[in-house]
């Protein structure tokens, strides 16, 4: 069997570790209780702590580990680090001794997933330096927080899960439940990791956090002719513009502000322009019963099948099937 260690922290979300332990505890055991087969149990668990004493969850929940992280790290084929649920510095502040143990996974021996994290735990390995020049995910609401903090990391918001050498981030809140399956089929299989979905009700062919994420604050820098030309855009984005256009408004030669919309916002003039209208067109699918021809005029496209095929690159969903999980 595999072993997995579970680091817990004050301040976890407790769902992230009790969770992500039951997967890997009943992998190939729900399904064979299922079908009246005998149990072929997968992997063990332990729930780690610095000094071995209890963590205190953020939903005020207790949890007994069974030993220490810092004890016998090499026991471990897996160690997965859970979400933080606590403000996120404050975290990192009160864990030095773990940032500078987790360090220590920086290399692995093999290509096989030795170390992931899921939804604001990335903050955690990105902390000890372990996804600096790697791709990495986290929750779609705290990316800003993640870039400002590790420029170096090449983050992927929109994807629900990243693997880039022995290291896998998963996204927002819950994805731990996408992460338990995959990485149930790194270790077991894929015969195993189906069985275990099909048991637990999960749906395994989710990719993409991007429907679940609001329009990413772009405004935190300090370019002035930039903060106005995102005003414009804001209250004009249904208007046909060109990039001649947008760089008259802000003064600038469309070189310029392409150069300078890039670096102020991480996108250029036309991709933040298509964020705006996808937005909006999430906020018309949400709240109201309009046709998609209708939504895709008022966002100020015309062509529907166009329209369409960029708000499934941006979301990951069509316009109907958007409407058919978020609306109202």
């Amino acid at each position: 069997m595999y072993n997995v260690a579970v680091i817990g922290f004050d301040g976890a979300l407790a769902s992230a570790i009790t969770g992500i332990i039951d997967l890997f505890r009943l992998a190939g055991v729900t399904w064979a209780r299922i079908n009246e087969l005998s149990p072929e149990q997968e992997f063990t668990t332990r729930l780690l702590t610095q000094d071995g004493k209890p963590c205190r969850c953020i939903n005020g929940i207790t949890l007994l580990p069974d030993g220490e992280w810092n004890a016998q790290p090499a026991e471990a084929d897996l160690v997965v680090v859970p979400t933080i649920g606590a403000p996120i510095v404050q975290v990192l502040e009160a864990n030095p001794e773990l940032i500078q143990w987790l360090g220590g996974f920086r290399e692995a021996p093999s290509g096989q997933v030795r170390v992931a994290s899921n939804c604001t735990g990335a903050f955690l390995l990105a902390e000890a330096g372990l996804l600096d020049g790697r791709q990495a995910t986290t929750h779609w609401g705290f990316s800003n927080q993640f870039r400002q903090r590790f420029p170096a990391v090449d983050l992927q918001p929109e994807k629900l899960i990243t693997v880039d050498g022995h290291i896998a981030c998963a996204g927002g809140g819950m994805a731990w439940w996408d992460l338990g399956v995959y990485l149930v089929e790194r270790y077991a299989g894929a015969k195993v990791a189906r069985e275990l979905a099909k048991a637990f009700v999960i749906d395994a062919g989710r990719t993409s956090q991007a429907p679940y994420g609001a329009l990413q604050a772009r405004r935190y820098h300090s370019d002035a002719a930039i903060l106005k030309l995102q005003d414009w855009l804001d209250a004009n984005y249904t208007e046909a513009v060109t990039l001649q256009a947008l760089a008259g408004l802000a003064g600038l030669t469309e070189r310029s502000l392409i150069r300078r919309f890039k670096a102020a916002t991480g996108d250029t003039p036309t991709g933040y322009l298509q964020i705006l209208r996808i937005e909006a067109a999430r906020q018309h699918l949400e709240n109201s019963r309009a046709a998609v021809e209708e939504v895709t005029r008022l966002v100020g496209y015309e062509d529907v099948s166009s329209f369409s095929r960029l708000f499934r690159k941006h979301t990951g969903l069509a316009p109907g099937v958007y409407r058919a999980r978020f609306g109202r």
